[in-house]
């Protein structure tokens, strides 16, 4: 093994724990055994639980404006630690070193916007009555977890560390099994940053203990990230067990294309969407919604895929068996018809014979009730659905049970409008391929895309990471009581 083997990290410190069951840690670039995981008990997180309940009265009473000082030295250590973190990221994961840079320094924008909290928090106030004053205060819930998944190993978590940790939580992170080491290096940073012990802990493990992160009495709040059947189940059961959940699932984003749209910009946003982080993002375009003539834009496109390289602007899909996966999807939908323009199938890289790599795929002429039009491929493919009209295009989009994201290419205003409008989806773009916001915007979508209220980044979080408190005060007798007061 290249590392040690994983440690949970508890009360500040890397412990070892008795494990019978471990997972190997192989990096998607070349097949190299990174480390063994060793997959923890309800007993070991029962220790992080209590390392944090012991932790929260101290950080929860600490103020908000020096809670956020942590924040500001972290930001510091990512951006010093940037190469170390992503060169971490790109191995465990396998996408690039650039794309993996790009993650890093989303870390940075989102811890940013942690040490903004104060500016946000500060609750109000107002003289309901002669002398009679409310007040609200967002008061931090106690010990919260959240599960992350392997398609951005320092991003998603990122995502929830520095908000719920600056509204005074403390926090249980159980990493995915395909990529721990990246969370490992945060930890290490947050202590680095002064960050007290026991507010923030690793729990390793597999499905056992995000089961008991669910069913655990002293975790007010779980996150979860990850694909919509598990995210159904982990919502489910965490709010059957009286918990705040949200949980974030998986996508089918649909691209509409009008005949007027920029070629060169659409086919390059389009490619790109398609094949970053080698089509393993939530955000990825999965099906491009032709409207009218577009073969200009569809030929501009398989130009752009054909620049696109396995191991060198591409990176690896996670496993063998996504590859496997991944593949098949295309093999049916060519079995059932549709033409495949541009074949991602048997890729390799030169040295890297045991990577994962499955190259840009474009298929062509695929009909909605097709597989690959309808469920979520987690590659570098995209499905390409011919329509006359932007009503029949909105409505294959609205069809989808999931809720995303949803774009629109075209110059024409009212044209765009009218999509964005009718889009059941939670982020919409207009002519750009992965319409994230950005902060302070929250990150969130719609339908079976996302269970539970509210979103998980931005001004949003603030709601799920703290509860409102209200207080009414009187001083002055003297005003006499109305109804009022």
């Amino acid at each position: 093994m290249k590392y040690d083997q994983l440690q949970n990290f508890v009360n500040g410190s890397f412990t070892q724990i008795a494990s019978d069951r471990t997972i190997p840690v192989i990096s998607p670039i070349d097949g190299t055994l990174l480390t063994a995981l060793p997959c923890s008990t309800a007993a070991d997180l029962d220790i992080a639980v209590q390392a944090a309940k012991k932790a929260f009265p101290a950080w929860s009473r600490t103020p908000i404006k020096e809670r956020v000082q942590v924040f500001f030295k972290y930001k510091f250590l990512l951006e010093k630690n940037l190469e170390t973190l992503a060169s971490m990221i790109s191995e465990e994961n396998g996408k690039t070193y650039a794309e993996a840079v790009q993650e890093v320094e989303k870390c940075i924008e989102l811890t940013e916007f942690a040490t903004s909290l104060p500016q946000l928090v500060t609750g109000e106030v107002l003289e309901v009555s002669s002398g009679v004053e409310c007040r609200t205060t967002h008061v931090a819930l106690g010990v919260v977890a959240s599960i992350v998944p392997f398609n951005f190993p320092a991003m998603v978590p990122n995502w929830t560390i520095p908000n719920a940790i600056a509204l005074g939580n403390c926090m249980i992170i159980k990493p995915s099994e395909k990529v721990p080491l990246s969370v490992g290096l945060l930890a290490s940073l947050l202590k680095e940053a002064g960050l007290p012990d026991g507010v923030f802990n690793i729990v390793n493990g597999d499905s056992e203990i995000v089961n008991a992160i669910c069913d655990h009495p002293g975790i007010a709040a779980v996150s979860f990230v990850g694909s919509t059947k598990v995210a159904k189940i982990v919502y489910q059961r965490a709010t059957h067990n009286l918990k705040r959940c949200l949980a974030l699932g998986g996508a089918k984003n649909h691209l509409l294309v009008l005949p007027d749209a920029k070629p060169d910009m659409t086919a390059q946003n389009i490619a790109a969407s398609m094949s970053g982080c080698a089509g393993q993002r939530c955000m990825a375009a999965s099906a491009m919604v032709g409207v009218g003539d577009v073969d200009h834009i569809v030929a501009l496109l398989c130009e752009e895929a054909r620049k696109i390289i396995p191991g060198k602007n591409l990176g690896a899909v996670i496993n063998k068996a996504a590859k496997t996966r991944i593949e098949q999807y295309i093999t049916e939908a060519e079995n059932n018809g549709a033409r495949i323009l541009v074949d991602g199938r048997g890729a390799a890289v030169p040295g890297k014979e045991n990577g994962t790599y499955v190259g840009p795929t474009i298929i062509d002429y695929v009909s909605p009730d097709m597989s690959v039009a309808k469920e979520e491929i987690f590659g570098p493919v995209i499905s390409i659905l011919r329509t006359s009209t932007i009503d029949e295009a909105l409505d294959i989009e609205n069809a989808s049970p999931y809720g995303n994201a949803a774009s629109v290419f075209t110059q024409n205003g009212s044209m765009a409008r009218y999509v964005a409008e009718r889009a059941s989806a939670g982020m919409i773009g207009v002519n750009v391929g992965v319409p994230v916001p950005r902060e302070p915007f929250s990150f969130g979508g719609w339908n079976e895309s996302k269970f539970g209220v509210g979103d998980i980044t931005g001004k949003s979080a603030i709601e799920f990471w703290t509860r409102l408190k209200k207080s009414t005060t009187k001083w002055n007798p003297e005003e006499g009581v109305n109804w009022m007061s």
